[in-house]
């Protein structure tokens, strides 16, 4: 195949562009708010206020997990308060505030361990995925618990400049999701209702 000494030289550059706009970042994610749609949902599902006790990582992964997620080109990112455990916690805490469900001293509590946390900015097609094990207790009884996950793909561009804030995004919004099953969950649902 013939391509012309121009071309080649253009390749090159955007080539180069691509890499050293793509060098080693650390991001860390914002500050958790509730979504509209699960907003809508949970006042319409008449459940009890709930407090929100430990949230940590599963035991038997690597601590890293609970840190910072790689396989964004060389960049990372991390949670609003350095745990992803933590981050999923705030989530949960903020999106229960908003429709008036959160109560510090209710008996009914919300526990979770984060059991998978990972995304690959990959050419050709992005991958996230996040899960966490949820429980529910009541005046200290377990009465509640699920794994919970939600993943995303996505079409990935081979320009890091593109693929890395499109791969966070990602990856930011299924903590959002991950909340989102979990309030639609039907057992869930159940040993919360009023």
């Amino acid at each position: 195949m013939f391509t012309s000494p121009l071309l080649a030289t253009r390749l090159s550059i955007l080539l180069l562009l691509s890499i050293s706009l793509t060098g080693c970042a650390s991001i860390t994610m914002p500050p958790p708010t509730a979504s509209t749609s699960t907003l809508e949902k949970l006042r319409a599902a008449n459940l009890a206020p709930s407090s929100v006790g430990k949230f940590k990582l599963a035991p038997g992964l690597n601590p890293q997990m609970d840190k910072t997620v790689t396989g964004l080109r060389g960049s990372s990112i991390q949670g609003a308060n350095g745990s992803f455990s933590q981050q999923l916690r705030e989530v949960i805490i903020a999106e229960l505030k908003a429709a008036g469900l959160y109560d510090e001293q209710s008996q009914i509590q919300i526990e979770g361990q984060l059991s998978d946390s990972h995304v690959d900015a990959a050419i050709g097609t992005g991958t996230a995925k996040l899960a966490a094990i949820f429980t529910v207790n009541k005046a200290g009884k377990k009465v509640f618990e699920k794994t919970v996950s939600v993943d995303s793909r996505w079409e990935s561009s081979f320009i890091g400049a593109i693929a890395i804030p499109e791969a966070i995004n990602q990856y930011s919004s299924l903590y959002k999701a991950l909340a989102e099953k979990l309030f639609d969950e039907k057992d869930f649902r159940s040993v919360l209702a009023r």
